[in-house]
Parts: structure tokens; C-alpha cells; sequence
């Protein structure tokens, strides 16, 4: 399938192309700033389906507005009908196009172009009316909040909020565009409204306070909750907004004659992971603990684990290496340690299920 983008060069279109280029079975044509009509025009009949995402939404003029969204859907779907084919057509439009400024109104035209195209000749036409797009590559200090805080976080620049209170509506350019593409699939015949889900609902003052601590993440080692949802896209987000000179930070590294102890990030519900080094003949560990539990992978080295039932004094080891990746999880009420029994540092990577508390470490010495 031949795919026109317009405005492909602008945020969501940038994501898009570089989408559809993933994916086999579709030959993107680009059309952007400093394309003609006469090349739209050309562009029209070589295509299968359009994408029309060009638009002016921070002009100069108030009139940019007209030629930029009106104007150019207008010619667009001219364009289309003059074809005498039926060119699926995808209109990205705007939740202001229900309201009476330069900008909605506008988009209201644009819209209106797009109906017109799809009654007159039932050429499919869907229109997205999309609230606030957010993600990668979107351009700060433009016309996006999200895009903005986290631009301004992640380089130490202040943020400026006049009422946190205020809510937002946004969806994430990953599910613009994958339902961009699900549409292209089979559009039904003359006029659809299509909407992108999930629509995510926050206040200014959460986005800020989230945005917030995606940075003191790096200092505190506590791991934002970024699996799922809309803190997952939020701190996507984020950090594609970092410098080059930000991708690293330090870690604190503990050492002592037997190796080094680094903790390397923490969860607010599921543990914490670390490293530790010990070097040839090193035994480290010997304590046990009641509800604690570890999971522990050498990555480097030889090793061997001694257990022993507090209890029963029932004993146990085992041997592994970096050579064949193993966990070995310890169990509570069997004390345990680890020795290096190899001839080389011993590199071990460890998962434990709860953050140690000094207060209440829930860790017995005991030799084993």
C-alpha cells in the first residue's frame, strides 16, 4: 500500500513514517513545509491511501490558520475527487474544533472538507478529533504541556503552572499512530469518526509532580511505578527529552576487602537490585531470614552456595558459574553465604523482595 503523510515531518508524522517503515507491505510518500500543490497533486495519483496530519496550529498571522488547515484539506480533498478513485482519507482534527477560536474554527473547515469529500462520493473519510497528543520528538514550548515539563525537568530548567487544578485530556503518539494504522486496514465507505484509546486524564499539578519524580528517580534509586498506562508513556517521554550528557548517572559503590556492594534500583513494591563483586576465595553472606527472600545470578566467576536449616541443621550447596546463567534463591529460615571458588572476581547480580531497612533489616548473622 502507497501511504501519503501529510505533515510528516512534524511530531505525530515523524512517529508514523518511522512506524509504517517497520512494517511490511507499505511505501511511504512524504509531504511536509516546502512541498508544493504540484507536488500533492502528483503525489495524489501515485497513492493508495492518505494521511493527513499538516497543519498550522502556532501561526504568525491569524490567517496561516485558514491556509494551513482549512485551505490545504480543502485542495486535498480536490484533489481526491478529481482522481475519480476512492483514496481513504484520515484527518487529524482537533477537540478545539468545538470551540470558537481562530484555530478550532479552522479545524471545523477541515473537517467540513473531509465531510463533503465523503458525501459527495462516498469516498471513505475518518476524522480524529484528538486532545493532547503527547511523546518523543514533540516539539517544547510549542503547543504541548507534557512535552514542555518534560523538556524543561530533564535540563533543570523551571516549569511555570498558573492552576495546578486543571484538568487534562491526552493519548500517547504510540496510540495515535497504531490506530492510524488499524484504520488503514479497512475503512468502510464514506464518513467514520475514529478515536484513539486509551484517553488519559490527569491534572497539571500531577503531571508536574509525576514529571517530578522521574527525575529524583536517579537520586533516590526508587523506580517510578512505568510498566503500565500512562505513567509507562509519561516517562518514555521523559527521557527521550534527556541530553546525551544525561543518559548516564553514578551509583553509590560500597567496598571493603572482600568486593564491592552497588544498589542499582529500588521499587516501591517489589524489591530491589544490586551487584556484588568478591574476589578469589571470598565468602560473603552467613545470616538467614524470616520473611526476606533473594535471588542471585553470577554472571562472572564460580561459585558456591552453602545453606543450612536453622532448625534442622539439614545442609546443602550448590555449585554454579557465569558460564551457565542459574538463580539461586534463598529461602527463609535457612542461613546461607556465597565463596568465590573460582580463580578470577566473582560478579553476581541479586534481586531481594523488599528494600533493606536498617531499622528492621530482617537479616540474622549466623555461620552456616
Amino acid at each position: 500500500m502507497k501511504v501519503l503523510v501529510t505533515g510528516s515531518n512534524g511530531f505525530i508524522g515523524k512517529n508514523l513514517v518511522v512506524r509504517l517503515r517497520e512494517l511490511n507491505g507499505y511505501d511511504v510518500i512524504c509531504f511536509d513545509r516546502g512541498d508544493s500543490l504540484e507536488d500533492l497533486a502528483t503525489h495524489i495519483n501515485l497513492v493508495d491511501a492518505v494521511i493527513h496530519l499538516a497543519g498550522v496550529n502556532r501561526p504568525e498571522h491569524v490567517a496561516e490558520f485558514l491556509e494551513g488547515n482549512a485551505d490545504l484539506t480543502q485542495q486535498l480533498c480536490d484533489l481526491i475527487e478529481a482522481t475519480g478513485r476512492k483514496i481513504p482519507l484520515l484527518i487529524s482534527s482537533s477537540i478545539q474544533a468545538g470551540f470558537t477560536n481562530p484555530y478550532g474554527q479552522s479545524k471545523l473547515m477541515a473537517e467540513s472538507a473531509g465531510i463533503a469529500l465523503a458525501e459527495n462520493t462516498e469516498n471513505p473519510v475518518a476524522i480524529y478529533r484528538l486532545p493532547g497528543v503527547f511523546g518523543k520528538w514533540c516539539r517544547p514550548n510549542y503547543n504541548s504541556v507534557v512535552a514542555t515539563f518534560c523538556h524543561n525537568i530533564a535540563n533543570d530548567l523551571p516549569i511555570q503552572i498558573n492552576d495546578p487544578a486543571v484538568v487534562l485530556d491526552l493519548v500517547y503518539v504510540d496510540d495515535v499512530v497504531s490506530e492510524l494504522i488499524r484504520a488503514l486496514g479497512g475503512m468502510p465507505i464514506g464518513l467514520s469518526r475514529g478515536e484513539v484509546c486509551p484517553v488519559h486524564e490527569i491534572t497539571l499539578g500531577e503531571l508536574a509532580a509525576q514529571i517530578e519524580a522521574f527525575k529524583m528517580c536517579r537520586e533516590s534509586l526508587f523506580s517510578e511505578r512505568v510498566g503500565t498506562g500512562l505513567v509507562r508513556a509519561l516517562y518514555a517521554t521523559y527521557v527521550s527529552y534527556l541530553p546525551p550528557s544525561k543518559f548516564t548517572y553514578p551509583l553509590p559503590k560500597h567496598g571493603d576487602e572482600r568486593g564491592v556492594f552497588v544498589e542499582m534500583l529500588k521499587t516501591k513494591d517489589s524489591g530491589q537490585f544490586s551487584f556484588f563483586t568478591a574476589y578469589p576465595g571470598v565468602t560473603r553472606g552467613g545470616h538467614y531470614h524470616h520473611t526476606k527472600t533473594e535471588k542471585f545470578l553470577v554472571i562472572k566467576g564460580a561459585a558456591c552456595f552453602s545453606f543450612r536449616h536453622t532448625i534442622t541443621n539439614e545442609r546443602c550447596e550448590i555449585f554454579t558459574s557465569g558460564e551457565k546463567p542459574q538463580i539461586v534463591e534463598t529461602v527463609p529460615g535457612w542461613t546461607h553465604d556465597i565463596t568465590n571458588v573460582g580463580d578470577d572476581e566473582m560478579i553476581v547480580m541479586l534481586w531481594a523482595n523488599e528494600i533493606f531497612d536498617r531499622a528492621n533489616p530482617d537479616t540474622y548473622a549466623c555461620p552456616v
